[in-house]
């Protein structure tokens, strides 16, 4: 960006958005990791959620829970999909996120190799229409509601998949992101 003399230096809009979102609105930012060394990251009404700087991010899914009605985050856990079978306590943690709770979903290096029907049955319940197609190292991220119904306009989920020569790391695809504000009252 070209700062022009006298003009004043832009406000820092919430999650780092572009321009603030409307009054009774929660800002949200997902970013997923992006190499070895781009952690991904969720911020959640400018408050970072999961991210290198809260030291809560790691190989695999790493998912946020956050109380609709309040607005405050319940957990966040992170599921390694590489090594270890956490296949099935991915399942049972999403399905214990209470009622009236966002889920937001993000992978850093791969979150594809262990996961189950069990736990993509359980994800794709929650609107996903992209976690059949994750493989090796692809940038997922996705956002979802429980008890609560999204307006139609939010995008909630963005893949890219690992391409040798389209990579922009050494074997692993870019980041990807989705940010948006969510009305604070149901639709």
């Amino acid at each position: 960006m070209r700062l022009v003399a006298g003009a004043p230096v832009p406000k820092r809009q919430k999650c780092d958005h572009w321009a603030p979102c409307p009054p009774n609105t929660y800002a949200y930012r997902l970013l997923s990791g992006g190499g070895r060394d781009k952690y991904a990251k969720i911020c959640f009404e400018d408050e970072l959620l999961i991210g290198e700087k809260t030291g809560n991010v790691a190989r695999g899914i790493n998912i946020a829970v956050v109380n609709y009605i309040t607005g405050k985050v319940t957990e966040t856990r992170y599921f390694d999909m590489y090594k270890d079978d956490n296949s099935g306590p991915m399942t049972k943690f999403i399905q214990s996120a209470p009622e009236k709770s966002l889920l937001f979903m993000v992978t850093h290096d791969d979150g594809s190799s262990r996961l189950k029907d069990d736990a993509k049955k359980a994800i794709e319940a929650l609107g996903s229409k992209e976690i059949r197609n994750i493989s090796f190292r692809s940038s997922w991220v996705f956002l979802a509601a429980k008890g609560v119904e999204l307006p139609a306009g939010i995008q909630r989920e963005k893949i890219n998949h690992s391409d040798k020569k389209k990579n922009r790391y050494n074997g692993w695809p870019a980041e990807i992101q989705i940010e948006g504000c969510i009305p604070r009252k149901p639709s």
